[in-house]
């Protein structure tokens, strides 16, 4: 196995233990969103542990890379994420959603590592247009990064935000789009389709990658893309599967937002323990 091969094998392996993270937290909340957690977490471990420079001992260290999690309804993925980066004990994670805890069930700026309050679908990326045209504006050089979901991609402030990022040439900003196909209520390209998502993103000016976001290689090669189109914004669209990782739980809209039971939550387990 060369090095970079094992490398690439630990990312996998890191990602397959915060997936039994996720649904033992959601789990013991009785409530929590599933899918959206296990469709990301791929691509939130291969930045947090390759790519984003941070500093957990002193999170708001001004030479930071700066992560939007747009959609927020997934934080039990990048509360997972970040714990295991060590912004706070994993400890925290039994408390997920508990009253006076320090992780609610949106991701919110009292934790650790967390730079914006969000689930309010939407609003992610113009507040990075915003920190990133700031770093452009003060000469710093830190990355902003921004993740999105597919089903956010139909509210109308997305694609304003889109045409702010390439007009202002934002080439500090990488928006990765979560593309899960499944949200609350059905398929994302029966509700509302957003395709070409990528196409559209071209037109608009971004440099656009395409890749299948439960890659692991393809994920590390898209984010090491990442700056170097002098004066074009940069999207990654992540091809994934809502749910990845537990058979009952893909492409189902059922486990959008619902936790499981006990017996659920040992039938996923027991498929985790055999992926990858």
């Amino acid at each position: 196995m060369t090095e970079k091969t094992g490398f690439i094998k630990g990312l996998e392996l890191k990602a397959g233990g915060f997936r039994a993270e996720i649904l033992k937290m959601i789990n013991k909340a009785g409530a929590g969103h599933p899918g959206g957690s296990l469709s990301c977490i791929d691509l939130l471990t291969a930045l947090y542990f390759s790519k984003l420079r941070v500093f957990p001992e002193a999170p708001d260290n001004p030479g930071r890379d700066r992560f939007i999690m747009s959609k927020g309804h997934a934080s039990p993925a990048l509360y997972a994420v970040l714990a295991g980066r060590g912004f706070f004990p994993a400890a925290e994670l039994d408390r997920f959603r508990k009253l006076g805890a320090l992780l609610q069930g949106h991701v919110h700026t009292g934790v650790p590592g967390v730079e914006l309050s969000t689930g309010s679908l939407g609003q992610g990326l113009s507040f990075a247009n915003g920190m990133a045209l700031a770093a452009k504006l003060k000469g710093e050089q830190h990355g902003i990064y921004c993740m999105l979901g597919d089903g956010e991609m139909q509210e109308g402030q997305v694609w304003e935000a889109f045409l702010t990022s390439a007009h202002h040439k934002l080439d500090n900003l990488c928006v990765i789009l979560d593309a899960n196909k499944v949200q609350q209520n059905g398929l994302v390209a029966e509700i509302k389709n957003i395709e070409p998502a990528a196409g559209k993103l071209k037109q608009f000016g971004w440099k656009v990658e395409e890749i299948d976001g439960h890659d692991m290689a393809q994920i590390l090669r898209a984010l090491d893309g990442f700056g170097k189109e002098p004066g074009r914004p940069y999207f990654i669209k992540a091809d994934t599967i809502k749910g990845k990782g537990v058979s009952f739980m893909e492409l189902n809209p059922r486990w959008h937002g619902k936790a499981p039971d006990d017996a659920e939550l040992a039938a996923a387990l027991s498929e985790l323990a055999k992926w990858k």
